[in-house]
């Protein structure tokens, strides 16, 4: 097999292919979504904090400056959306960014949503559980990092079934070369969540409550396109990924019984369980940067206007950066995996994500003996967004 993101055998098993990469190429051009593709953990981990490359090049440069096509006119409102918060914006302006949205993810302010959180989860998996099982992803994995984002935001329950579907549909923009009914989906995705959050930020604008988008609408140096992509991106980095890595963890459980085993006796690996779960199979599998000056990686010249596919996946296997790393190992201490990314960019919300995490898994092992897969699941079609359709489980009560 070679790389190939469209093709579900590679999305299903991408780590012989990884290993190949990091042998015989690990910088090697990729024709069809024209980007050179970097596999080694020591290369990804420096590229992502090199600043000769960026998220964008539109602080530097035009697109035609860049020798890049402009984006489709159709698609407009999706990037005034996506380029309006910190991810895909360059210091100045992700410095002024960053610096205020971290005002609210502060570790004391994310640390004292654990009972939120633990209520949350705790409750879901009392659901779950009662009922003999169901599908892991639908009824727990995804209900936990929405609502927690979704109270954080300020969202009106009766509203809140509403994120999900627009993030999903946000989400699949950013997957190599979407086609063109993904990136209408996506259009309008981003056009109507930007739309309700508008007249949520001037309704908390006028009479705040105590959640996020009435913070971040009394901060008079934040714009109210850039309080609608903070937003929209805490919505989307802020439970995409936990979804995934929730799904992706049990089910690599479920492959290796023994370290499944060895967490149900031993909680206290919990911590370390879930950062070997982000690494082992992580749910971002590629990130993408464009390069604002000549670099050279392993003797490859890349030149300005090129664009590098950071393999986040390939690097988490890297055995120069991890023991034994086709091994999973809920224990392992030295896990320097990159799931969250490096440098200027780095996750904000980890230390959220890593809570969410912990209490979902610790409460569906409080509250079973055991957990049975029904049926092998399947993956979705994406590949840079990795994740499965469903994971139907049989969960018997402890």
């Amino acid at each position: 097999m070679r790389f190939d993101p469209w093709n579900p055998d590679f999305v299903a098993h991408p780590y012989p292919v990884y290993d190949e990469l990091r042998r015989e190429r690990p910088v090697s051009y990729y024709e069809p979504t024209d980007q050179w593709l970097v596999s080694r953990h020591a290369d990804v981990n420096a590229l992502l904090r090199d600043r000769r490359l960026g998220r964008s090049y539109l602080h530097v440069a035009t697109h035609e400056e860049f020798g890049r096509q402009p984006e489709p006119e159709f698609q407009e409102p999706f990037w005034r959306v996506i380029r309006a918060g910190m991810l895909d914006v360059e210091p100045p302006v992700h410095t002024r960014l960053r610096r205020l949205v971290s005002k609210a993810f502060t570790p004391r302010m994310v640390e004292s949503l654990r009972p939120r959180v633990r209520a949350i989860a705790g409750g879901l998996a009392d659901t779950f559980v009662e009922k003999g099982g169901g599908d892991l992803l639908a009824e727990v994995a995804e209900p936990l990092p929405v609502t927690v984002i979704a109270e954080m935001l300020g969202i009106p329950e009766a509203d809140r079934h509403l994120l999900r579907p627009w993030s999903a549909d946000i989400c699949g923009m950013y997957e190599l070369n979407p086609g063109i009914e993904a990136q209408h989906t996506a259009v309008r995705a981003a056009s109507e969540f930007a739309g309700y959050l508008r007249d949520l930020a001037r309704v908390r604008r006028a009479a705040p409550g105590d959640d996020l988008v009435s913070a971040l609408a009394q901060i008079p140096e934040l714009t109210e396109d850039e309080l609608i992509g903070t937003c929209v991106l805490l919505l989307n980095a802020g439970h995409e990924a936990t979804v995934n890595v929730t799904g992706n963890g049990w089910w690599s459980l479920f492959r290796n019984p023994e370290e499944l085993a060895r967490l149900r006796a031993d909680r206290s690996l919990l911590p370390t369980a879930v950062e070997e779960l982000l690494r082992w199979d992580t749910p971002l599998q590629l990130f993408e940067r464009w390069v604002l000056e000549d670099i050279e990686v392993h003797g490859v010249e890349i030149p300005r206007g090129a664009e590098v596919a950071l393999l986040f996946g390939s690097a988490n296997r890297d055995p120069e950066a991890f023991e034994d790393p086709d091994r999973l190992d809920v224990g392992r201490a030295d896990n320097p995996h990159i799931s969250f990314g490096a440098g200027i960019h780095f996750c904000l919300g980890a230390p959220l994500a890593r809570i969410e995490l912990m209490e979902s898994f610790g409460a569906l092992l409080d509250r079973t003996v055991s957990l049975e897969l029904r049926e092998e699941p399947s993956w979705k079609p994406g590949y840079i967004i990795r994740g499965l359709e469903a994971l139907h489980l049989t969960a018997t009560p402890a």
